[in-house]
């Protein structure tokens, strides 16, 4: 009898490794395919490649319109395809959209969709050149593929990363995962309490990073600008933890990251004191901040610490002593991905 593995036993990245490890690139022009935020096309045109990536977007897993704007939704669906592109220090140009769409939507409905798309594509000059459009059975998909460009000179891969590099990260972590958390439980207040009406005071961050999150083209403006080139990078959509560990698995390096260097912001701290959460989980593990995680050499040290929006979090070692967090107390304890799996298995 033939045996058979559920997707759940694999999760969505061992699923791709596996379904990666059966395909091969026969095209000189396929430069890098499977395995990083984007792939990576020859495009003969002197010192530039071409960058593509897509995102796939689906109601009742990736987002609930319970609470999420159609136009915002628009908007986060552009921005974490632009920022895949951002994550191999590259430029996003253009996009394609594609939407499923069921009968319980209107033309409205779709117009302010697209609203949000358009908004993303001005505020970081990408064009819409083309997509699709079907009917749906399940509700709302939507599925964006951005085409970039990089300077070969300066492209940053997931495995490129050397042992002893300083291992840095923008902004802060954890935000959009408490802002989800505090939509979630008002959402089930919403409808065990006559509609009762939230109150947001004093949360809009991390409402704003759940719902309208930004691709951190800013910091990859700064980096070009003081000359620094990462040795590895990767766009923060599945966690802190489970990015780490990519980029230490394909580098073939461990690394030590610092509990008390993860930047959290107040509005994070304070909801996670509230739903009574440890802070440095919702960190490690939340998802969604679309941050850029990157390693430096040692040299930059100097450099880096001075710009702003730019944690030093960690280092690189020996792949032979793994991947490790230091707590405050400087107990030591094996990083692990258990961020965001689409096709993790709910008991």
């Amino acid at each position: 009898m033939e045996t058979r593995t559920t997707i759940s036993e694999l999760g969505e990245f061992g699923l791709i490794e596996r379904l990666a490890s059966t395909i091969s690139l026969q095209h000189p022009t396929s430069i890098k395919g499977i395995g990083d935020d984007a792939a990576v096309i020859e495009n003969n045109e002197g010192n530039s490649q071409t960058l593509i990536s897509t995102d796939l977007l689906l109601e009742g897993i990736h987002f609930d319109l319970t609470y999420f704007p159609l136009k915002h939704l628009g908007y986060k669906a552009a921005i974490v395809n632009f920022s895949d592109i951002y994550a191999m220090n590259g430029t996003p140009q253009q996009i394609t959209v594609s939407i499923g769409v069921s009968n319980r939507f209107c033309i409205e409905d779709i117009e302010e969709l697209y609203e949000g798309i358009k908004l993303a594509c001005s505020t970081y000059k990408v064009d819409i050149i083309g997509g699709d459009t079907s009917a749906s059975l399940t509700g709302l998909t939507i599925s964006i593929t951005c085409i970039g460009i990089v300077n070969t000179k300066t492209i940053a891969y997931r495995n490129t990363a050397k042992e002893g590099d300083l291992i840095c990260v923008s902004g802060n972590l954890g935000a959009a995962y408490m802002g989800l958390q505090l939509l979630e439980r008002e959402k089930t207040l919403f409808r065990q309490t006559n509609n009762a009406q939230p109150d947001f005071t004093g949360k809009e961050y991390i409402l704003q990073r759940q719902l309208k999150p930004e691709a951190r083209k800013d910091i990859i403006e700064l980096l070009a600008k003081e000359s620094i080139i990462p040795t590895s990078m990767i766009d923060i959509s599945d966690g802190l933890s489970s990015e780490t560990l990519h980029i230490c698995t394909q580098s073939k390096v461990g690394c030590r990251i610092y509990e008390d260097k993860i930047p959290i912001d107040y509005q994070t701290a304070s909801m996670a004191n509230e739903f009574n959460m440890n802070l440095v989980t919702a960190a490690l593990n939340g998802g969604e901040d679309y941050e850029l995680l990157f390693t430096v050499p040692l040299s930059m040290h100097e450099k880096i610490a001075t710009l702003e929006g730019i944690s030093i979090i960690g280092h690189t070692t020996k792949e032979s002593l793994g991947c490790n967090l230091i707590t405050r107390d400087g107990q030591e304890f094996q990083l692990k991905a258990q961020g965001w799996n689409a096709l993790h298995k709910n008991d």
